[in-house]
């Protein structure tokens, strides 16, 4: 029987981690005790494989449920118009569905620029359309949703700081060392201080695509819901393909990922290029640490005001590894599961976050990353989506084009540290 097929709530899922990380510890100390003993630990091995497969599953049941408890709460969950929406706005998403459907019928066409013009005249909103050439633009609640959708998918981009801009010739300046300070009495000389020291970052722009396509059957089926259905598919594609280069993209018709910045490094903050990140080598050649003090060291490299919001950022084999982490004075392990609704696993008591994208154990490899990535990435989502479709390409179907543009690039490197797969 599938047991994670049957949890459901929340707390179901949390009690049903907690038992079976409490197996899994069981088996994991008699594998230990093997090893002392020179004992062959090829089937334990196995088990705990099948038990991190479980609490995996379990993981990912509990937070689907989250996820589905959220959509609920949202405003407009059940298909009415959302407070705040305009009769106009309305309007324009009607005629732009009802174009999707029928991206041919010259009658649709002109309802979606009628719409245009009555929503540019009658609000705030800027939409711009040159047809199907150029395509349109997506309708602001539409927008919306796969913005939403899409920071539930990726996992980058729920714990970075994003910003909305209207150019991609965006920068920020980054104070790197503070603007100078001194005490005083009231009637005291003031002394200048010194100059700050601002770095400038300057996102990598690129244009994230998705192209779902659909049947020409099901777009004529009235029962076809349109709307979720391109909500769906943009957002998973776009976030999966953004997931990639925040994490790794070089910056080339892309966002420039935390890893793809200049050779991380061993020197520490005071005297590190900015920019650059530094980490700690984890004393294997190609394998993890084989002690807790590996991890220590990176949570200690990091400054205290970056450490209180601190998360671990890793893929889902590096968690299985963490899970097996015990202190050796008292026994306790280091990994543990989620205690609330909306809480994560830990690893020494810091958050983890499942990066999908982070690299596997190798030699030379960073596949952990610490540290406080609201305060160290950037990412830059230019305003407006565009969708184009295609009826031509592939007989039988119609294929739409959604794209956005999104930037991203290392904002503070001394807010995250890196675990480095080698010896020094």
């Amino acid at each position: 029987m599938n047991e994670e097929a049957n949890i459901q709530t929340v707390a179901e899922a949390i009690n049903k981690i907690g038992v079976a990380f409490d197996e899994y510890k069981k088996t994991n100390d008699a594998r230990l005790d093997a090893i002392k003993k020179g004992a062959s630990t090829e089937s334990l091995d196995a088990k705990l494989a099948k038990m991190d497969q479980h609490i995996d599953a379990l993981t990912d049941a509990k937070a689907r449920i989250e996820r589905i408890e959220t959509k609920l709460a949202r405003p407009g969950a059940y298909g009415e118009q959302q407070a705040g929406e305009t009769r106009e706005a309305e309007e324009y998403k009607r005629a732009v569905l009802n174009w999707i459907r029928s991206p041919s019928d010259s009658e649709r066409k002109n309802a979606v620029h009628a719409a245009r013009k009555e929503l540019e005249a009658k609000s705030t909103a800027v939409v711009t359309s040159t047809g199907s050439a150029g395509g349109y633009a997506l309708p602001e609640q539409i927008e919306r949703a796969i913005a939403r959708l899409s920071v539930n998918i990726s996992p980058i981009r729920q714990i970075s700081t994003v910003r909305m801009v209207g150019t991609t010739d965006y920068k920020e300046l980054f104070d790197t060392n503070g603007a100078g300070f001194e005490w005083i009495g009231e009637t005291d000389t003031r002394n200048q201080t010194n100059t700050p020291d601002l770095a400038e970052v300057a996102p990598t722009f690129g244009m994230a695509s998705a192209k779902p396509q659909a049947s020409e059957e099901s777009l004529d089926d009235l029962f076809f819901n349109v709307e979720d259905w391109l909500i769906q598919s943009a957002a998973e594609t776009i976030a999966a393909g953004e997931g990639a280069a925040f994490v790794s993209g070089n910056g080339t018709k892309k966002p420039t990922g935390f890893l793809a910045g200049p050779t991380p490094v061993t020197t520490v903050d005071s005297s590190r290029a900015f920019g650059t990140l530094q980490y700690v080598a984890g004393g294997n050649a190609s394998t993890m640490p084989t002690t807790l003090d590996t991890f220590l060291d990176i949570i200690y490299s990091l400054r205290a005001r970056y450490r209180n919001n601190a998360q671990w950022v890793t893929n889902k084999l590096i968690i299985a590894a963490l899970r097996k982490y015990k202190e050796a004075t008292t026994n306790a392990y280091m990994w543990a599961g989620p205690v609330a609704a909306g809480a994560p696993s830990t690893f020494f008591g810091f958050p983890i976050v499942e990066a999908e994208d982070m690299p596997a154990v190798a030699a030379n490899a960073f596949p952990v990353a610490f540290g406080d990535f609201r305060e160290g990435y950037l990412i830059v989502d230019r305003v407006g989506m565009r969708i184009t479709r295609d009826e031509i390409t592939t007989p039988g179907y119609v294929k739409f084009y959604v794209r956005k543009r999104v930037g991203g690039k290392i904002r503070n490197s001394q807010a995250i540290k890196l675990l480095k797969i080698a010896t020094t």
